[in-house]
């Protein structure tokens, strides 16, 4: 989904991996036990639309007409689109389920990077080999990151949403934690529709109102859709073309650079302080090599002012990458770390390129919704400030662990494990 700022700080505001360590953390002092954290709510299910909620959708419809028209929408084509839309109980279940959320990231990258995919996505550029020339020379962007983008997003076109696009906006709208995403988007969706000019009827998108081949969502197509083909349209569902010169000026405006790497696989010594393996924390080759961090053969990082971070997905028992600002201009379009790696590595794979060299931790399984409550809340009692109990692992649940690995002289990769739910636990009943 493209630019997913918008919508991922507050759905996938846990997995990026950008951290701010917790200065001055302390663990050394006794603390009275606290009480066990709140019961996680029970997992999503499509509720039962009631009429009374149906009445309420209703209204809030005529109202945000207002809204709309004030924005420059046209009164006809607000009630075209919105006019018999219902309340999508489907919108909120899909909401809570995206896989980043609820799949190791070794799971999710065997999927986003299958064999089947490589194959599909080198027929691809044979098959549209003129049309991606165009695009490498036009916008500086390699054809494998836009090839790797459009894997990702819709298969290659073949999977481009089956939602009403102001249906699944409206549903947002309404009430609950995605209003402030959802109502600026609708809003843009109406003026999309509007200046393409496309037929209401025939605007899909997927559960959360990203649309087309590379799955934009409506302001980003205001601010970054490109006409490539020259028929007078910046069509995301029907031209690829469209599609694919939009994802590549959506990542020049993000400060892409032509000719540039996104990053690499590195090899970390026995020593490295895990603390400085963060997405914020930037320091040049040279530095990164003084800390003996090598490419994956050995070799010295260039003794060069280039500047990259470090990045530990699963933690200090996994793949280490050093990313460059390629790497954060693909984070704008959806900022996942995950998602960022699936399209980074799949680009490599189409390339020719190898693929990830050091193993994942295949056998760590991932906390429960439970156990992530559970973790947020041992944290709090030890001591340490993970933000809202939520039970998503996020940027200061992160922080908050790093430095309590770090108190405890522990690899502080700020990676929740069993074993440190484990060990928190021993610790909090051996201070009751």
């Amino acid at each position: 989904m493209a630019d997913k700022g918008t919508l991922a700080k507050g759905v996938r505001r846990g997995l990026a991996l950008g951290l701010i360590l917790l200065a001055g953390a302390c663990a050394t002092s006794q603390r009275k036990p606290a009480a066990p954290p709140p019961a996680p709510p029970a997992p999503p299910s499509a509720p039962v639309v009631t009429p009374q909620m149906e009445s309420q959708f209703e209204g809030f419809v005529r109202d945000f007409r207002t809204q709309a028209l004030a924005a420059g929408v046209d009164g006809a084509l607000y009630d075209q689109a919105l006019g018999r839309v219902t309340l999508d109980p489907r919108i909120e279940q899909l909401n809570a389920a995206q896989p980043e959320f609820v799949k190791p990231i070794w799971q999710y990258l065997d999927n986003a990077v299958s064999a089947k995919r490589i194959a599909d996505g080198q027929a691809a550029l044979a098959a549209n080999a003129d049309m991606f020339a165009k695009l490498e020379t036009q916008y500086g962007v390699p054809k494998e990151i836009l090839a790797a983008i459009w894997a990702n997003e819709s298969d290659y076109g073949r999977a481009l949403g089956n939602f009403n696009i102001f249906q699944a906006l409206a549903t947002l709208a309404f009430e609950g934690p995605r209003t402030a995403y959802a109502r600026p988007q609708l809003i843009a969706a109406l003026q999309v529709a509007q200046q393409g000019p496309f037929a209401t009827g025939t605007m899909f998108s997927s559960w959360a109102g990203a649309f087309g081949q590379t799955q934009f969502v409506p302001t980003s197509w205001l601010a970054h859709a490109v006409d490539f083909d020259g028929d007078g349209k910046k069509d995301l569902w029907n031209s690829a073309g469209d599609a694919l010169a939009s994802a590549a000026q959506l990542l020049v405006n993000y400060n892409w650079q032509r000719g540039q790497r996104w990053g690499y696989e590195v090899k970390l010594p026995a020593s490295f302080p895990y603390e400085q393996a963060d997405l914020d924390i930037v320091k040049p080759l040279s530095d990164w090599r003084a800390l003996g961090v090598t490419d994956m053969g050995g070799a010295a990082l260039s003794d060069d002012q280039q500047q990259g971070a470090i990045i530990l997905p699963a933690g200090a028992r996994g793949p280490a990458f050093l990313v460059f600002g390629n790497f954060n201009a693909v984070l704008k379009y959806n900022t996942a770390i995950s998602y960022g790696l699936a399209v980074c590595l799949l680009a490599d794979r189409l390339g020719n390129g190898a693929g990830v060299v050091a193993s994942w931790p295949r056998d760590e399984q991932p906390l429960s919704r439970t156990q992530r409550f559970q973790f947020q809340q041992n944290l709090k009692t030890l001591g340490y400030d993970p933000g809202d109990i939520d039970g998503v692992i996020g940027r200061k649940v992160r922080a908050a662990l790093r430095a309590y690995q770090k108190a405890r002289n522990l690899p502080a990769d700020g990676f929740a494990t069993q074993a440190l739910l484990n060990m928190m636990d021993s610790e909090i009943r051996g201070n009751s």
